[in-house]
């Protein structure tokens, strides 16, 4: 019995276009069982990535040679990385050898090291309703006169367009400059992948530009509703206020959700005009009536995948609002300067009140994915 351990040292997640290390280790385990231990022979081993994708046959309508959802090979001593996979490998990365001729001595272990670049042209980590993008690091190993065994170890992958490419001028600074750090040090810094993207998300998702909405339906207005900006980090909270002492309607409660659009390209679609599947991450609810203001915060899941489009599918985020508002108007409760007594206000019974619900256009929004960004949509003006 061989035991094969692999160990990512800087965690699960990475940027397309990083280095991938990992360090896997194969161990002749000494059992105490045994009274009698023998040395192992494999015959080699080597490592690649792939990116698996699957899709809802009810849902998406993929071509004939893409429908295969079990990869067999005709052999077991034939290498295939998603033998038994689910779906098709939609991207994988040239094999590497680990060893060849491997002679274990009971307890004996050896540790290799693999490297890799994380592809930059496929698609990034995806678990969706209909569509799912999941990469691995997948280990072949063989013992002599054995078929093949496969470990298989996930991990996330999220992209940022344009990395190649420096991500912002070079006369904008992010943080001030280090007297004490090597010029040499410093250009090898910025040469890194993962610090360029977490320096252009900084630079990205800093700028505030406050966008004033106003909030009306058929009876008149609402409330006056300001976001302060509309690119968020993943792990980030969104934070509005409403502003409910310049309508002309009273608003008895509100609730704002963070949703996910989870689209399937025209040419892809099981139905034609199929309907988009919609995802909540988080909703506040509050009651607001004879509440001059109020406002909200909700942090946006680290687990989530920010805004991207494939030829399959297009991911979108956006803010979904509900308002309950009266059909009359409700006089605010009275307390008389010199009453010394303490007054209690007790809610109406019976209230007629309408429903409304509002999802901003994307009208107008040019769609940046990136790595951990949240893109929160320009939404305009709107009659209700």
């Amino acid at each position: 019995m061989i035991e094969v351990v692999a160990s990512m040292a800087r965690g699960p997640v990475f940027l397309a276009g990083e280095l991938m290390e990992c360090l896997i280790t194969f161990t002749n385990p000494m059992s105490h069982l045994s009274t009698s231990a023998s040395c192992e022979m494999l015959a080699w081993a080597s490592a690649q990535i792939h990116c698996q994708f699957h899709a809802s046959e009810s849902r998406v309508a993929l071509p004939a040679q893409g429908n295969k959802q079990d990869v067999q090979a005709e052999s077991n001593t034939v290498l295939i990385p998603s033998r038994g996979e689910r779906g098709q490998c939609v991207l994988d990365t040239p094999p590497k050898i680990l060893f060849c001729d491997l002679r274990l001595d009971p307890g004996e272990s050896k540790t290799y090291s693999y490297s890799e670049i994380v592809p930059i042209d496929g698609p990034p980590s995806f678990r969706g309703q209909a569509v799912k993008y999941v990469y691995k690091l997948t280990i072949g190993c063989q013992r002599v006169n054995s078929p093949i065994k496969l470990l298989r170890v996930p991990f996330r992958v999220l992209v940022l367009h344009g990395m190649p490419e420096p991500p912002f001028p070079q006369d904008e600074e992010v943080s001030p400059s280090n007297p004490f750090l090597e010029e040499e040090e410093a250009s090898r810094r910025d040469a890194r992948p993962l610090e360029r993207a977490l320096d252009m998300l900084m630079v990205t998702t800093s700028r505030r530009c406050p966008h004033m909405f106003n909030i009306t339906n058929m009876r008149g207005k609402v409330a006056k509703f300001c976001i302060f900006k509309t690119v968020y980090r993943l792990g980030e909270d969104i934070i509005g206020t409403f502003n409910f002492s310049e309508g002309d309607i009273p608003c008895l409660q509100y609730s704002v959700s963070v949703q996910s659009e989870e689209e399937i390209q025209e040419h892809y679609q099981r139905r034609p005009g199929q309907v988009i599947s919609v995802t909540g991450h988080g909703r506040h609810m509050e009651s607001c009536l004879h509440t001059a203001s109020s406002h909200f915060s909700l942090p946006i899941p680290l687990n989530v995948t920010p805004g991207f489009s494939t030829d399959i599918v297009m991911l979108r985020w956006r803010l979904h609002f509900e308002f309950v508002t009266a059909r009359e108007p409700m006089e605010p409760p009275t307390v008389l300067q010199n009453q010394s007594e303490v007054t209690v206000w007790a809610g109406a019974e019976h209230v007629d009140v309408d429903t409304f619900s509002w999802d901003p256009a994307y009208q107008g929004f040019a769609h940046q994915p990136g790595l951990g960004i949240l893109h929160v949509p320009l939404f305009r003006d709107q009659q209700h």
